[in-house]
């Protein structure tokens, strides 16, 4: 039995699966995502849409869809789905929908009358390509299958509307055409294994209506260009494969690539396989380096996000090579911030204070899985560079006191991870002394230390950075452990911010915890009573002021809600690690079971993967992107210390 599999009751039953999402990547930056049903439900759907770092640094939309039809007898029946203006759906093909699953490769099953025909998509690795095989399965009489793709050519977060500036035409290629709406942009081969009759019918199909995009407050409504139509006969246990990309195939080549793409996939037939899977799709390879991408459908190639989701989704999984290949290009782009002062035109953010405190966690993370002296042979100096570098206060907003503890500003433009803003100020201004920073900072020195072992050349970093974490420690739990045994969120001049918040679990998590075993267990408790979800930790406790559980409204309402409230489950990572510091085996149970309500997530929002964040209260349903690296890494996180414990 598929581990992802659904049935025709849900298929057919719109107001269960639009909801449900699909995403395949091919590493490169290019993606097809859109509902299990095939009816794009955002503007950021297609089934190619590719990176174009040449014309804007973003996502482009060139195919949007593909509507198959079944003719037989002179009649036909249209398999496609859209939802049109006015929210009328056409036409109508989720009806002949049997089955869905994608534990290989997205796979539908389409009964009409007697014919049964199966629909796989593959996106080709490292190559701005998509196949699909369409396999007759059982038919009693001759049928054809006619292909009407939709095209749109735009950025991902733009509508397109029906102009005259289009270049309509349509140039023959082997064994299908190519075209190219706009200037600037790639050509897009539309090709088949067997060549097909194309009837060129140029309209434009208006008022496609985005139901996520219509939710969410912001403009939902676009007209798509239909240059015609393809159509081939196909007999019954026949194949057929449709590729779509940004150069020429050889037709004769597609079965023999379906097959070699098809025995390098992990089956996603359990919850860590799907989050394995998951996590590969954020590695970006390009020219210059490798990167990791902080999400989907919108997610750029962000710092932080970097390095915290850089162990879970990485070494979580047995890739090494792809830890280490990403962390020289991240950390390149650290090493040349920190000499210069300038940003990075990829990493975004690479100038934010706590950075260099996560690039350390995150090579921490290597050292604990590879051993210290292959994390010293790699990293010595670029940890060294950092811890000093933070230590001789050369970040132009991280200063370090004589107590030990960082002081960031953050008044006027966030700098930590709660980083959502309106009208161009922070919702939650966290300034002045940030509770996971000066952890970070203490687990950072106390991990230098250890790892420096007793290097003679390293005797006067080994004794400057203990004395530095020794008067740190004492100040810490002067500065954020209050009466009521929970941390302070932030401390600036004389405002401790009393926010139940989870950052708190950041600071108990960590290796190296300014806390001691009892005082984490106190911080432990107010974090499990006020904060936790069965999709992470509340970003916001309750019983604080500001509260708000759900992720929903106009822009500036979700904005506002995003870090007051809704559940993360990166935090769950951290949780987890403290409470398993805490308790020790006896914490191992209670920690698995807690990962169930993460495996239930496997079926909901996008099938196999984690969403951004979800509503603080019941049903905690799903917001925001709909898969994001740093949750899938928090989770792979916490397997894998599961396994260890199991062992």
């Amino acid at each position: 039995m598929s581990y992802l599999k659904f049935d025709k009751n849900l298929m057919i039953n719109l107001e269960q699966s639009l909801m449900k999402e699909m995403l395949r990547t091919n590493q490169a930056g290019a993606y097809h995502c859109t509902s299990v049903v095939d009816c794009n439900t955002r503007k950021q759907h297609g089934l190619l849409v590719i990176p174009m770092p040449e014309m804007d640094n973003s996502w482009h939309v060139l195919l949007s869809s593909l509507d198959e039809t079944v003719i037989q007898h002179g009649a036909a029946f249209n398999l496609g789905l859209h939802r049109y203006r006015g929210g009328v759906y056409s036409p109508n093909g989720h009806k002949y929908i049997r089955e869905f699953d994608c534990e290989s490769v997205p796979r539908t099953t389409y009964r009409v009358g007697g014919v049964i025909l199966t629909k796989e998509k593959m996106f080709i690795a490292h190559e701005n390509r998509i196949l699909i095989r369409y396999t007759l399965v059982e038919a009693h009489s001759a049928t054809t299958l006619r292909f009407r793709p939709t095209l749109a050519f735009r950025e991902v977060n733009q509508l397109c509307v029906a102009n005259d500036a289009l270049n309509s035409e349509c140039t023959p290629c082997n064994n299908g055409i190519s075209t190219c709406l706009y200037p600037n942009y790639p050509r897009l081969y539309m090709q088949f294994s067997r060549k097909p009759e194309w009837h060129y019918e140029p309209n434009w199909y208006n008022g496609f209506e985005y139901l996520k995009d219509m939710e969410r407050g912001v403009p939902y409504t676009e007209d798509l260009w239909v240059p015609g139509y393809f159509e081939i006969p196909i007999k019954k246990g026949e194949s057929i494969i449709f590729s779509a990309g940004v150069s020429e195939m050889q037709p004769r080549s597609m079965a023999k690539i379906w097959t070699q793409e098809i025995a390098s996939r992990t089956p996603r037939s359990s919850f860590f396989n799907c989050l394995k899977n998951c996590a590969k799709q954020f590695y970006l390879r390009e020219d210059d380096g490798m990167y990791m991408l902080s999400g989907y459908p919108w997610g750029k190639i962000l710092a932080r996000n970097t390095f915290m989701a850089l162990p879970g989704n990485t070494i979580s999984i047995d890739h090494r090579a792809d830890y280490e290949a990403i962390m020289q290009t991240a950390a390149k782009a650290l090493q040349h911030f920190m000499a210069t002062g300038e940003p990075d035109r990829r990493i975004l953010g690479i100038d934010l204070p706590d950075i260099p405190l996560w690039c350390i966690w995150a090579l921490q993370q290597y050292a604990k899985a590879y051993g210290a002296d292959a994390c010293r042979e790699r990293y010595k100096d670029l940890i060294t560079e950092i811890i000093n570098y933070v230590a001789d206060n050369r970040h132009p907003n991280l200063r370090m006191e004589s107590n030990g503890l960082l002081y960031t500003i953050g008044t006027e433009t966030p700098v930590s991870w709660m980083n959502a803003s309106l009208n161009g100020r922070p919702v939650v201004p966290r300034t002045g002394h940030l509770v996971e920073f000066n952890a970070l900072w203490y687990n950072a020195l106390m991990f230098g230390v250890n790892l420096l072992g007793e290097e003679l050349t390293a005797t006067s970093e080994r004794e400057r950075w203990t004395e530095i974490a020794e008067t740190l420690k004492p100040a810490f739990v002067d500065m954020f452990l209050n009466d009521y045994g929970y941390l302070f969120d932030y401390v600036s001049e004389n405002y401790a911010d009393p926010s139940v918040r989870p950052n708190m679990a950041v600071a108990i998590g960590l290796d190296y915890s300014p806390l001691d075993r009892r005082q984490r267990k106190r911080v432990l408790d107010v974090v499990t009573r006020e904060l936790l979800t069965p999709k992470g930790l509340r970003t916001l406790s309750p019983n604080s002021f500001g509260y708000r559980p759900f992720y929903l409204g106009s822009p500036e309402d979700r904005e506002i809600a995003l870090h007051n409230g809704p559940a993360r489950p990166w935090l769950f990572g951290f949780y987890a690690d403290a409470y398993l510091r805490v308790f020790g085996l006896s914490g191992v149970s209670y920690v698995d079971r807690m990962l169930i309500g993460y495996e239930d997530e496997m079926t909901q929002a996008c099938v196999g993967a984690l969403s951004q964040l979800y509503d603080a209260n019941p049903p905690f349903s799903g917001r925001g992107a709909i898969s994001h690296a740093t949750n899938v890494a928090g989770i792979l996180r916490t397997i894998t210390t599961l396994k260890k414990f199991n062992v």
